[in-house]
């Protein structure tokens, strides 16, 4: 049966409706609007890859996890790529939003409006000190942008390179950028070679 005769198009859409929704859909809500989740390959091992990267690093009592839905507001529950979290919900579904202390999109070549703006403003509203955004389609390599939440309460571009990048906000860690990208190419020749 089709998902349009099972959750009739309606708008806006509130947490509420996804109650009615199959349990292993992939989905975030939007601003009123549902929004299907299609994840390839190379965009989720570069998810794995950077959980790994994040999970010896964060602080001790927090969880590093990808792809879990965080409760926002009536008309918004996001489910973004990486997120490191506090404990005290996880075991809820969806986690409240004030638990996440980094938030990390990883975009996908039909995500760049949502995960540049829509999310972007969404986030700030809901008080996500940290957002990274990583994109991955440049020639030269992977480029994370980090933005963090200013006094104004909209984001400010703290950074953007694809280079090894070194933090200690939220919390002291190391992401080396060219490594993700040797990955990433590695893994994409492979599947190309396959075809």
């Amino acid at each position: 049966m089709s998902l349009d005769r099972e959750f009739p198009d309606v708008w806006p859409r509130t947490v509420d409706d996804l109650l009615t929704l199959p349990e292993n859909l992939r989905y975030e809500l939007i601003d009123g609007r549902l929004i299907l989740l299609d994840y390839r390959i190379a965009h989720q091992k570069l998810k794995v890859d950077l959980c790994q990267a994040l999970k010896n690093q964060g602080p001790l009592d927090s969880l590093v996890v990808h792809s879990l839905s965080l409760a926002v507001d009536h008309h918004n529950e996001l489910r973004p790529d990486v997120v490191v979290i506090k404990p005290d919900h996880a075991t809820r579904s969806p986690v409240p939003v004030a638990d996440a202390l980094l938030v990390i999109d990883v975009i996908m070549e039909e995500s760049h409006f949502r995960d540049l703006y829509a999310k972007t403003e969404i986030y700030a509203a809901a008080g996500v000190t940290d957002y990274w955004i990583i994109d991955p389609w440049f020639d030269d390599g992977i480029v994370l942008s980090r933005l963090r939440l200013g006094a104004a309460g909209g984001y400010e571009m703290v950074d953007s390179t694809r280079e090894v990048c070194t933090t200690v906000l939220p919390f002291p860690v190391t992401i080396d950028l060219p490594a993700l990208t040797a990955s990433r190419q590695d893994l994409l020749r492979r599947l190309h070679q396959d075809t």
